[in-house]
């Protein structure tokens, strides 16, 4: 046993008097008691672990916090998604009434210009209505004349140049068939020149032949239905040593006969008459009784 847990004590015992005749000192006896320290009680083994409270508590409270973060931003995301929402939905009203507006001012327009297809004309009794009638009209910017629409342009270039544009608008430059066209054309002529130099283009040329007077749907000139001006065609070759090989017309001021007609370099730049066919509008007129 280990010195540690040993505790010594002397005990001492006095023997009693028998008798007189014993030993006048006393004897003393020596005895030995070894007492144990009292040992601290074993610890009892440890039992299955409980579970750490304060630290699932913990967890539990950051699993909390994580899932409230999370719900504010799905409520933010929700938020700003409403908000473009709303905002797009009003961007798409505002343009949506802006084409609206767009088409009923388009529509306004393009009803000033048009001619209307219903018309009302005052009749005697008893009142007719005629249906479904033919008419004649040209487009905007074309002046009609009988069947045909004219275009007198504001444009100035050479004489195949101009021949395109008439037929990038559906015309070509003006062929002139009688002397009721010609003289309609001479008098529009005298009100839209500036100047007396300021002639136009008709679709008349010799380019091919020299002397040979074609027009430009391949026919050739009528002598009896021919408006040359005095001592033309001259074929001058002051301005162009090839000559003049395609006509303009017009002759400023009151009082000029049908007789103006010019032969001109083609590479002149001149403003031109455009030609085409009137467009067939159906109508339906009402004829009302008169008041």
């Amino acid at each position: 046993m280990p010195e540690d847990d040993v505790l010594y004590t002397d005990v001492k015992f006095a023997r009693g008097k028998a008798n007189e005749t014993t030993s006048s000192s006393p004897e003393t006896t020596y005895s030995e008691v070894n007492i144990l320290k009292t040992q601290q009680p074993a610890e009892l083994p440890a039992g299955p672990q409980q579970p750490a409270v304060p630290n699932e508590r913990s967890k539990v409270t950051a699993e909390r916090v994580a899932l409230l973060v999370l719900g504010a931003l799905l409520a933010a995301a929700v938020t700003a998604l409403g908000v473009t929402l709303y905002t797009n939905s009003q961007t798409l009203e505002n343009l949506k009434n802006q084409n609206e507006a767009l088409k009923k001012n388009l529509s306004e327009r393009v009803s000033e210009t048009k001619p209307p297809n219903t018309l009302q004309l005052t009749c005697p009794n008893p009142p007719e209505v005629k249906k479904d009638e033919q008419h004649l009209r040209c487009e905007g910017g074309w002046e009609q004349h009988g069947e045909m629409c004219y275009l007198f342009s504001n444009w100035s270039t050479p004489w195949t140049e101009s021949r395109d544009r008439c037929k990038q608008q559906g015309g070509d430059l003006v062929k002139i068939d009688s002397e009721e066209e010609q003289r309609f054309l001479a008098q529009q002529l005298r009100e839209k020149m500036s100047t007396a130099a300021d002639k136009f283009w008709i679709g008349l040329t010799d380019s091919k032949t020299e002397g040979e007077w074609l027009w430009v749907d391949g026919s050739r000139l009528d002598t009896s239905l021919s408006y040359w001006s005095n001592k033309e065609p001259d074929n001058w070759t002051g301005d162009n040593p090839d000559g003049e090989d395609c006509v303009r017309m017009g002759e400023k001021g009151a009082g000029h006969d049908l007789k103006c007609w010019f032969d001109k370099s083609c590479e002149a730049n001149q403003k031109s008459i455009c030609e085409k066919q009137a467009k067939t509008q159906q109508y339906t007129i009402t004829c009302l009784k008169s008041s």
